[in-house]
């Protein structure tokens, strides 16, 4: 993933995590500033984990990586 976008780095994450990685799709908003995370309906809560574990650790890489550290994390319906 070298020089990838942040958009790639959040759908490579999602889709590791998700039992329908086809359903899951990163749209940048604002843009780039804000990233829209959709997935099945199934998989929200794997995304989101327990009390936001998961959201948060997947906030926590992008802003640690150089092409997603301006860049918002959102979890769509």
């Amino acid at each position: 993933m070298a020089g990838g976008s942040a958009s790639e780095l959040v759908a490579f994450i999602a889709k590791s995590i998700v039992t329908e990685p086809e359903a899951v799709a990163v749209h940048e908003v604002d843009g780039g500033s804000v990233l829209e995370l959709e997935t099945a309906d199934g998989d929200r809560g794997r995304v989101i984990g327990r009390q936001g574990r998961v959201a948060k650790a997947m906030r926590a890489l992008l802003a640690a990586s150089r092409a997603g550290r301006d860049v918002r994390l959102e979890i769509v319906d």
